[in-house]
């Protein structure tokens, strides 16, 4: 709201009010507003929790520490929801159809977890929102994203390629905006609004989903981009819920994929650098920065009353939202078959469940005794059984998501 404030500010030549056509200094508003968005609203709510007493239910697993955590407030998620969404209706464009997504995306998801943490705190059920309600929910967000990126005009990518390329019937030459290109570069930028995406370590770094259906892609394209946007946001908001069982441990790793999102995000949508980088140009796409820094501030603040020993717990407000985020931050700027990477501590956290679960019930049903891979999953549960201080475990997964979040950067160049 204020961008459309002080462009009309600018344009009466008002001193000072044209630095909000820049992204940066946008950016850096939107992540100061988050974090003391989130320190301020978040010690009122803390205050408010401790007085409604809504404090966490704990089963005893046989884990340190844990029964001590009984009582902590949750719903914290509230904080990481406010903390976004202020700063980004204050800096970002409104109108801008990336913008519109995450919001959409954000309200939704966080509705669903908030939902499940009212069911378990104030119903008194330890089980929360049913399993399938919670995917239907999912599925909804999916398919409402990625018609919005299928279907929506402003939706569209520029392309780098040689002098040569035969455009295609839905391919455009882009002429007199792209004044990057050096005299004498044999290359062109075309337009098109085809599901092309980046993929990690091939030559080209793109990857088109059309080309799996070949003359069908321009009528049934959707049939095969909507379910894998479904899977993609399913995947991730559940793999950042089930990484969110130490303090800080899930808040710290979001913090940390929302910064290599951040530098994804302004390369792709900066003519200059996707031209370096050889990268997909996506027009709009920089009001996503302005998002994602909000991102990252809501995070970083949140830290301050979730860093061991936690005075809060985000619950499924938080965890769904952040993980249904970086799915569809990732997709929308064409980065989602990097997920793997990068969000690699959420991957690894959810195959542990899923082998730990299935080596269970098959050596049950073979040798008529389950056996465990690990002492006990998700994989940070097996180091806290090590005797491993929860400080520590967190400090090194967030260790290795910076690691994987340099990697992810990366690839750009790798080839």
């Amino acid at each position: 709201m204020l961008y459309y404030l002080f462009n009309y500010l600018d344009s009466i030549n008002f001193p000072g009010a044209g630095l909000f056509d820049y992204i940066s200094f946008r950016a850096g508003m939107a992540l100061i507003t988050s974090l003391i968005v989130s320190i301020v609203f978040g010690k009122r709510l803390i205050g408010m929790l401790q007085k409604q007493q809504i404090g966490e239910t704990v089963r005893d697993l046989g884990l340190e520490g844990q029964l001590a955590k009984a009582g902590t407030p949750t719903m914290g998620g509230l904080i990481i929801l406010a903390a976004i969404l202020i700063p980004t209706l204050l800096f970002a464009k409104l109108d801008n159809i990336y913008v519109i997504t995450m919001l959409i995306a954000t309200v939704w998801l966080g509705a669903i977890g908030f939902l499940d943490d009212y069911i378990k705190v104030f119903k008194k059920n330890k089980e929360g929102l049913a399993g399938r309600f919670k995917i239907i929910g999912q599925i909804g967000v999916g398919i409402i994203v990625g018609s919005i990126l299928y279907f929506n005009d402003d939706v569209q990518v520029h392309k780098k390629v040689s002098a040569d390329y035969v455009l295609s019937a839905d391919e455009t030459l882009v002429t007199g905006q792209h004044m990057s290109l050096e005299e004498g570069d044999n290359s062109k930028w075309i337009k098109t609004q085809d599901m092309t995406t980046t993929i990690p370590f091939i030559k080209g770094n793109e990857f088109n989903y059309n080309w799996l259906l070949g003359d069908s892609a321009k009528a049934w394209g959707w049939l095969l981009f909507i379910p894998v946007v479904i899977f993609i946001v399913i995947a991730v908001s559940n793999g950042a819920n089930m990484t969110d069982g130490l303090d800080g441990l899930a808040t710290g790793s979001s913090a940390i994929i929302g910064i290599a999102l951040a530098v994804l995000a302004y390369v792709s949508s900066n003519v200059k650098f996707a031209d370096y980088l050889d990268v997909m140009y996506i027009p709009m796409a920089e009001e996503l920065v302005i998002f994602i820094a909000a991102f990252v501030g809501a995070c970083i603040g949140f830290l301050w009353y979730n860093s061991f020993p936690a005075q809060v717990f985000m619950g499924d407000t938080g965890s769904l939202a952040l993980g249904g985020i970086i799915a569809v931050f990732a997709i929308s700027i064409r980065k989602e078959l990097l997920i793997p990477i990068l969000c690699g501590v959420f991957l690894i956290e959810n195959l542990s469940v899923i082998m730990q679960v299935g080596w269970f019930k098959f050596t049950k049903k073979r040798y008529g005794e389950g056996r465990r891979i690990f002492l006990m999953a998700p994989l940070h549960h097996h180091y806290q059984k090590k005797g491993l201080h929860e400080a520590k475990i967190v400090a090194r997964f967030w260790i290795v998501a910076v690691l994987l979040a340099v990697i992810t950067i990366v690839t750009l160049k790798v080839r």
